[in-house]
């Protein structure tokens, strides 16, 4: 006789600690079971992996710990259930034909081709939804938009718990309302995308301990605070506002376990670079990351248009980070990147989580 596992809950932690998922590169399945093993919730990425690499970072992950672990999947705007949010101005952007015109002599430089675009792309997430039933995750988050209520109640019925990536009091509501069993808010510090639920979308720039406390007034499923936290104060603060538990994104990039390229984690902690900028320029979503020279050149002319402008832009990275180029690299961080180290994953969750017990 079947029956349905227990469903996770953050109280099933030891020490209230979410390891941010991290797509192209730095979330490895050695990433998300060392967080694990020191007691938080460790996270794989799924966006832009296809799902036979999903499964096996998940066979891999099994194989490291028995503990929770959670995926991460993008959702496409087909599948998104929000409502147009706030539109980006379309004459301060040139048009995605424009922006190919603007990246060809950069193409050039790295002696790649820019590919054709498709706006179409759903990141394989009929397949990805069907593998993470069908391998019963303990948790599944949601970025990029808010699922339709059917595919949250899908996965609950296998035992999975469901979180969304909310940005505003809205987003949380609407959530909220299509099932969500957690909450992931995330504020405007935060290093990679923000997780606005349209691409076009102008994200808010409401503090994060100001945000937690007005997204937990108006709901009543446990919160994880995201962006900027880069110490025990900080998870202090955002606990003290409402939080169940942390997400931690920028001080794993460097860990040991961590995926993240050479180039990438040498420009983190290099001391050239000092300041990070909000940008569309690699994705056509907004992100935060380390300011470097693609940012500065493409930041003011990249239109609000994913998933093509990430497409547009996947060469030029990728052979970035094979020269060991960090100025053409996505460098995605909160603006306390310099605090990253070279350390073992679970020294950070010791040091973020100092004195602080298991969600309660």
């Amino acid at each position: 006789m079947s029956r349905t596992p227990h469903r996770f809950r953050l109280t099933d932690l030891s020490v209230p600690f979410v390891g941010a998922p991290m797509a192209g590169g730095p979330s490895t399945p050695a990433l998300a079971a060392a967080v694990t093993v020191a007691g938080g919730l460790g996270f794989l990425a799924a966006g832009n992996r296809p799902p036979p690499g999903v499964r096996a970072d998940v066979e891999a992950v099994r194989a490291l710990t028995d503990g929770p672990f959670g995926v991460n999947v993008f959702v496409p705007e087909a599948a998104n259930t929000a409502p147009p949010g706030t539109a980006v101005d379309p004459a301060v952007h040139l048009s995605l034909a424009a922006y190919r015109e603007a990246l060809r002599d950069v193409a050039r430089q790295y002696a790649v081709e820019l590919p054709d675009t498709d706006p179409a792309d759903d990141d394989g997430w009929p397949a990805k939804l069907e593998l993470l039933e069908q391998l019963r995750v303990p948790v599944v988050s949601f970025t990029f938009g808010l699922p339709a209520a059917s595919v949250l109640e899908r996965l609950a019925a296998v035992g999975t718990t469901t979180s969304v990536t909310v940005t505003s009091v809205p987003e949380a509501e609407a959530a909220v309302r299509a099932g969500a069993h957690l909450l992931t808010v995330q504020g405007p510090a935060a290093g990679g995308h923000r997780g606005t639920h349209r691409a076009e979308d102008v994200p808010g720039g409401e503090p994060l301990p100001e945000l937690v406390a007005a997204v937990r007034a108006v709901v009543d499923v446990p919160v994880v605070a995201a962006g900027g936290i880069a110490s025990a104060a900080g998870t202090a603060t955002a606990l003290a506002a409402g939080a169940d538990a942390v997400q931690i994104g920028t001080l794993l990039l460097r860990t040991h376990e961590a995926g993240t390229s050479a180039a990438y984690r040498e420009a983190l902690g290099s001391g050239r670079y000092t300041d990070t900028a909000v940008t569309r320029a690699f994705s056509g979503r907004p992100a935060r990351g380390v300011r470097n020279g693609f940012v500065d050149r493409f930041t003011d002319i990249a239109p609000a248009a994913y998933p093509q402008v990430n497409q547009l832009t996947r060469s030029i990275r990728t052979a970035a980070a094979q020269q060991g180029d960090p100025e053409a690299i996505a460098l995605w961080a909160g603006s306390s990147f310099a605090s990253a180290r070279e350390v073992a994953a679970a020294e950070v969750v010791r040091e973020i989580t100092a004195g602080r017990p298991a969600p309660s």
